[in-house]
Order: C-alpha cells, then sequence, then structure tokens
C-alpha cells in the first residue's frame, strides 16, 4: 500500500504530464487532483528537489515536468517523497533469524518487491495514454486492494500476492 503522500504526488504528476508543459499553479493542480493546496505545495517542493518537476513564478508561470513522462516512472515519484520500504533484516530484531526472514516477514517484503517492480516498470506517459475504462484499470490488485464488493470490473478481485506459487 501507499501512502496518501504518495499518491498526492502521484496524481501531481499524471495532471502535470496531460498538460504537456504548459505550466499549472499549485491552485489549479489542487482542484483537478482533489488534494489540499498546502498539503500539494510541500509535495510539489519535494518533487522539485527530486528533480522531477520545476516551478517558475510570476505570470504564466507554475509547475512543469523536467523530464519527459515516457522517462518518469511510478517509482521515481513514489520514491521522492515516500520510499517503497523493503524489509532486508527481522524488523523485530530475533537474533535467531539472523539474516534469513520469517515466513511473514519474507511475504510482506515480496510484496513490496511486487510494488517496487511494478511501479518500476511503469511510466508516467502510459498513465497519461491509458484510456479511460481501460481493461488494465479492471485487472488483478495487488495486496489485497480489494474494491468495495471484492469485484473488479465484474469479476472477484485477485490478489496475486496471496498466492502460494508466488512466494
Amino acid at each position: 500500500m501507499i501512502s496518501p503522500t504518495a499518491e498526492y504526488a502521484l496524481r501531481a504528476i499524471v495532471y502535470l504530464a496531460s498538460k504537456q508543459g504548459e505550466p499549472q499553479t499549485n491552485q489549479q493542480i489542487a482542484e483537478i487532483t482533489k488534494v489540499p493546496s498546502a498539503y500539494l505545495s510541500k509535495v510539489l517542493q519535494a518533487l522539485g528537489r527530486a528533480g522531477l518537476l520545476t516551478s517558475q513564478r510570476g505570470l504564466g508561470g507554475g509547475y512543469r515536468l523536467t523530464r519527459d513522462m515516457d522517462e518518469i516512472t511510478m517509482l521515481d515519484v513514489v520514491n521522492s517523497v515516500d520510499p517503497v520500504q523493503r524489509i532486508r533484516r527481522c524488523p523485530m530484531e530475533i537474533a535467531e533469524h539472523g539474516f534469513t526472514l520469517c515466513p511473514l516477514h519474507s511475504r510482506l517484503d515480496k510484496a513490496m518487491e511486487f510494488i517496487e517492480t511494478t511501479f518500476g516498470d511503469t511510466t508516467v506517459g502510459s498513465l497519461v495514454r491509458a484510456p479511460v475504462g481501460d481493461e488494465s484499470c479492471r485487472g488483478p490488485i495487488p495486496l489485497g486492494l480489494t474494491p468495495v464488493g471484492g469485484r473488479v470490473g465484474g469479476q472477484p478481485a485477485t490478489n496475486p500476492v496471496s498466492d502460494e506459487s508466488n512466494v
């Protein structure tokens, strides 16, 4: 799962990408993305520090991407504001585990690996170009993030992490 901050950053970047270089003000972005303006300002600053966007003050100013939308991945955006946390050693610091993860933490890390890979393979450009209602929007939802009713696109939701063959 991702934090609200990461979600806000993704909304902002996808919106800016859809504007194809036309500068957008904090207020414009906040209104369209439904992100609180004051919080969005902090998110945009973090994205700027990460080199994903730039801002210009004054008339005709605003925020715009610094790189082509096909060069920016979801992972770039998320890691700019709230990095994906992998589990490298036992978080409970159990000496007997050493550097081997227990089944629980191994599974949790596998889920984080799935997220990291998926985000790294998905460019902002591909999100902008995907038609609304595209079948991929209704595909398997990772990490058991099942929508209300437990169905996706009329089909039962699947969870690739819960399948024992994925371990």
